[in-house]
């Protein structure tokens, strides 16, 4: 079986553009931390996260082991007045359920008591700002080459994004929004997303893709999220795509190769132009052969932002479906990415990868939506309640 040489991958020639997100490899991080077990499990069950304030829980958080991603379609007829009802249906329960209260009429009240860091945040499609009669800050993205999106993972008018430490704090979550939205709005699609569970790694670690790869060191943190994330309102902006990997393709490669493809050590997710996680990298730097350290075309060259403004926040979720039935993995990632304006930082990025990303030859985009997430509310208000009052 032939392995990939290294300037094959510098001259781009294993590009087939068959798949790449923004960021879905934004693959790096420091030596994968020490195991802590049982670190701060203690409590895990009755955290919380506040739900009230001037922006929406479950963005700029450490994120939860386990994810939810709701999409709903409007029903035909449904106004601005029957979407200030919803959302306060689903504001309420939602405000309950993060502090580990029931939400009202909930027959299985005892599945709420341990809310587990739960956050709900919600997001409108431009589906939902044409019911209210009022013009989209956010539009569907332009077409991809590299995309191969399916029409189940794709699109909505309403997103809740459902995160905990406990998967059942996650479904009985879920099944009581599900309620709430019902005489409103049809399940679109929903996506379940896994990262690595509490404890088994000190909390500030790099989340690890199902490809090996450590994802999300190129993060905005501190005050940098304000300036990449936060609208001077409180909105912010979401794109969700579903990236398939490519595994049994994957699994070919040797370790240098897909070092080579993503531009950064598999093990400790140090440039290769560097020697530790958060190196920035230098893509002047020669290896020992005269070649660029940072292939021109590795992941990690084509996803690079300096400019502190125009990165994106990536909240990915890892997915893992049951095999087919001759044993080829359905798994990959459910990429998240915040950011203030999508057409200024997120899209420009994507078109970079979608060029000449070599990640392209084993991730495929299967599902693509974008929402915009509205601020958060004060007690006793309602999410969306600024633009729809």
């Amino acid at each position: 079986m032939t392995i990939l040489s290294r300037r094959r991958l510098l001259t781009g020639g294993a590009v087939a553009g068959l798949g790449a997100v923004a960021g879905a490899g934004a693959v790096a991080a420091g030596a994968e931390p020490a195991t802590l077990p049982g670190a701060g499990t203690a409590d895990v069950g009755t955290a919380t996260v506040a739900f009230h304030g001037p922006r929406q829980a479950g963005v700029a958080e450490d994120p939860p082991a386990h994810a939810a991603f709701a999409a709903f379609t409007l029903a035909p007829g449904t106004d601005r007045a029957a979407l200030a009802r919803m959302l306060r249906l689903l504001t309420d329960d939602a405000a309950r359920l993060t502090q580990g209260v029931p939400a009202l009429g909930d027959t299985d009240a005892p599945l709420a008591a341990l809310p587990a860091r739960l956050t709900v945040t919600a997001g409108f499609g431009p589906g939902l700002y044409a019911a209210a009669g009022l013009p989209s800050p956010v539009a569907d993205l332009p077409a991809f080459t590299i995309d191969r999106l399916e029409k189940r993972w794709s699109g909505g008018d309403l997103l809740l994004q459902i995160c905990a430490d406990d998967p059942l704090t996650v479904a009985h979550t879920q099944r009581m929004l599900i309620k709430d939205a019902r005489p409103f709005a049809a399940v679109r699609w929903v996506q379940q997303g896994f990262r690595r569970s509490p404890g088994v790694q000190a909390s500030d670690h790099t989340q690890r893709n199902v490809l090996g790869q450590l994802d999300g060191t190129a993060n905005p943190r501190g005050s940098l999220i304000d300036t990449a994330v936060w609208n001077p309102d409180g909105s912010t902006t979401l794109v969700v795509r579903r990236i398939r990997a490519e595994i049994e393709k994957w699994d070919i490669l040797s370790v240098t190769d897909k070092e080579n493809a993503v531009g950064r050590r598999m093990m400790s997710g140090a440039p290769l132009s560097g020697a530790a996680e958060h190196d920035e990298p230098d893509f002047t730097t020669l290896d020992a052969s005269g070649l660029p350290a940072m292939p021109d075309f590795a992941h990690v060259t084509r996803a690079h932002v300096t400019d502190p403004a125009l990165k994106i926040l990536r909240r990915p979720y890892n997915y893992d479906a049951a095999p087919d039935a001759a044993g080829n993995p359905d798994a990959g990632l459910i990429f998240a990415s915040y950011q203030r304006d999508i057409a200024r930082q997120y899209v420009p990025i994507q078109q970079r990868l979608a060029d000449k990303d070599l990640l392209n030859e084993w991730i495929t985009p299967i599902g693509s939506a974008v929402f915009a997430v509205p601020p958060g509310c004060a007690p006793g208000g309602w999410i969306g309640e600024q633009l729809l009052s």
